[in-house]
Formats: C-alpha cells, structure tokens, sequence
C-alpha cells in the first residue's frame, strides 16, 4: 500500500510540476473480500469435499490523462496481477505483492472514430463471448476476468456507421519464439494473432451487439497449442420496465492440426447466458456445452453457473462511495468420456465486499 501511495504521489508531482503538462485526473477502488467456498468433488471410486474461509484485498489506481485534440492516455495499477487482482491473506500476513500495471492504452477519440493500442480492457464480465473463446471447456465464473485480468494485448479501431458503431480489434494472443525450423512453425510469423469484430446498435428500445473472434494463425489458447478457432454470437439488451434483460448467445468450433504434434483437434460448444438487473441487484445463469472429438480426449462438458449480488451503498458522494456487496457464485460442473467415465464437480462461494472509491 505504501508504494502505491508513493507512486500515486509521484504522478501528482509530476503533473502539476509543469504548466505544459497534459490535465491527468486519479482514481480508484480499494475492496476487502470475505469469501466462503464449499467444493463437492465426485468421480467413480473417489469423492472428496473441501470447505474453506478466508479474507482478500484488492487496490486498483487508476490514472487518465487528456492530452488535447482528443488524444488520451489511461493506466491502471493493482497489487496483484492474478486471481483478478485479489490477493488472499496468509499466514501472519506475510503474502508478497509487487505493485504492476494491469493495463494502459492510448489514442485518439474523434466525433464519428476512434483508435486505441495497448493492454485494452476487455469488460469480459458483460460480454462472455471471450471467456468461451479462451477457454471452451469451462467458460463460466468470469474466468477472462480472473486469470487474464479482464484486458489482453491489441489495437482497435471503431466507426460509427449507420445507426450502430463497428469495432475491430486485432488481438495478440501469444508471441511464440522459434528458431525457424519447419517443425517449430513460420518464424517470424508464427505468433498467435486473433481479430474481433462487434457491431452495436439500438433497434428502439432493444440493444444488439453481434460479434465475433476469428484466430488468424496457430494460436496457444488453455487446452490446446498452435491451433485456430473460431466464435460468434450475440448480446441482446431488452428493458422490461424498471428491470434489464440481457440475453447472450455464442458458439465456439475449432477443426485444425497442431503442426507440431499433429494432433488433430476437434471441438465446438455453446454458451447461453440470461442476466438480469434491477436497481442494486443484478443476477445471471449460465449455460454452456462443448463436445471434444480430439483423439485421447473426446468427452462431453457441461457447465451450469449462477451469479448473484446486491449492491449496498452506505455512503455517496461527489467525491466517492463506500459499498457493500453480498454476492453468491454456484457452479456445478459434469463430464462425460463417453466411454462409461463420468465426473460431477459443483462449488458454492459465498462472498461480502467492502469497496471504497475514490
């Protein structure tokens, strides 16, 4: 904490120490986490549970910086970069953090365009479309947002065109270093590149985003190495009366070679989404399937999650908030090798939040 708030004054100084500098604006969150986890583990001849209680903390800084002509720069800064920032306390509070940069991008927003290059943020929690395109055998309980910090590598370039606005982004998956062999890929070019397009757009009242993410070349995702695939949906925001319904729907597919291994890989899957928000409370139930035909690993994988929490704001002010949020995650889990093996998993994690903003 004392090296975030010398950081944090470091940028003060440096701001305002010259007339000629850009107009930077700070802020932040700070949050204490009360979590209990109950996991229920079962396979045939084995069953195992597993309960656990314990506390966490996460600080983000956030700093933007308005450079004129509507060019801009914006940062963030957390203690941990892992587990979505959270970092969980242990014994005799002897856990090591480092103070990291999550994430920071700059460019230029102008009246109908915009462009931006950096560590993007994703908004992966709203959005599953990343979180089944990164890891299709187990999209749910944000796992974009906790192990890939909810921001990737890319350059975006968005334009409003007709009554919507069109993005792409070109995504950087991976940067594989080779010695230009044929068995180790296309030398140079043998980095892992990715592009999503989403067109958003309101339909009256009825918000609809379709979108997709297309591997451009062999790519390492969380199962597989050097492979491409390929995922496209759709959100759907509809009002109904002082609530939001949000309605998600995507579809993952790969049918490639590991040049390497020359293991053929093979799967699709879906991943359906229902959430909805009224006022503090805010709640979604996720379903997804993927069948895996790769040989050595065919099986079936079914995911079922739900996510709910209220948000209590104890103070507010112009200045900043104090918040509590009580927060419930199931998540109950099965597979199926096809082959008379079976595994069911589920955990539960109850969850009290205290933020502060700033």
């Amino acid at each position: 904490m004392k090296k975030m708030l010398s950081l944090a004054a470091m940028f003060a100084v440096l701001a305002y120490a010259s007339p000629a500098s850009a107009e930077i604006k700070f802020s932040g969150d700070a949050s204490v986490r009360l979590r209990g986890q109950f996991e229920n583990e079962s396979e045939p001849g084995y069953d195992d549970s597993e309960d656990d209680l314990n506390f966490a903390y996460r600080v983000r800084l956030k700093a933007a910086a308005d450079l004129g002509s509507g060019y801009f720069f914006k940062a963030m800064l957390t203690n941990d970069n892992f587990a979505g920032g959270w970092t969980t306390v242990s014994q005799n509070n002897t856990e090591d953090y480092n103070i990291e940069l999550s994430n920071f991008y700059f460019g230029r927003m102008m009246e109908n365009s915009h462009y931006m290059m950096g560590r993007l943020p994703l908004n992966s929690v709203n959005n599953p479309i990343f979180d089944l395109a990164l890891y299709p055998f187990s999209p749910v309980d944000i796992p974009v947002a906790t192990y890939n910090m909810d921001r990737i590598f890319g350059l975006n370039y968005g334009a409003k065109i007709g009554p919507g606005e069109l993005n792409t982004t070109l995504i950087v998956l991976d940067n594989d270093q080779s010695d230009n062999t044929e068995a180790e890929g296309d030398g140079i070019f043998n980095d892992g590149y990715a592009v999503h397009l989403s067109y958003k757009a309101n339909i009256g009242d009825v918000t609809v985003e379709p979108q997709a993410i297309i591997v451009l070349t062999d790519a390492d995702g969380s199962d597989y190495s050097n492979i491409s695939s390929n995922t496209f949906g759709v959100n759907v925001g509809v009002p109904a009366g002082d609530a939001k319904l949000t309605l998600s729907g995507f579809y993952t597919v790969c049918d490639d070679t590991n040049p390497n291994t020359d293991v053929h890989v093979d799967y699709d899957g879906f991943l359906f989404r229902l959430k909805g928000e009224v006022g503090p409370f805010m709640a979604w139930v996720d379903y997804n399937q993927t069948d895996n035909n790769t040989a050595g690993d065919e099986g079936d994988y079914e995911n079922l999650f739900v996510w709910a929490q209220y948000n209590y704001k104890v103070y507010e002010s112009a200045m900043g908030s104090f918040s509590l949020t009580p927060t419930v995650r199931y998540w109950a889990a099965g597979f199926d090798d096809n082959d008379g093996f079976e595994g069911d998993y589920s955990r539960l994690r109850t969850e009290l939040i205290a933020t502060v903003t700033f």
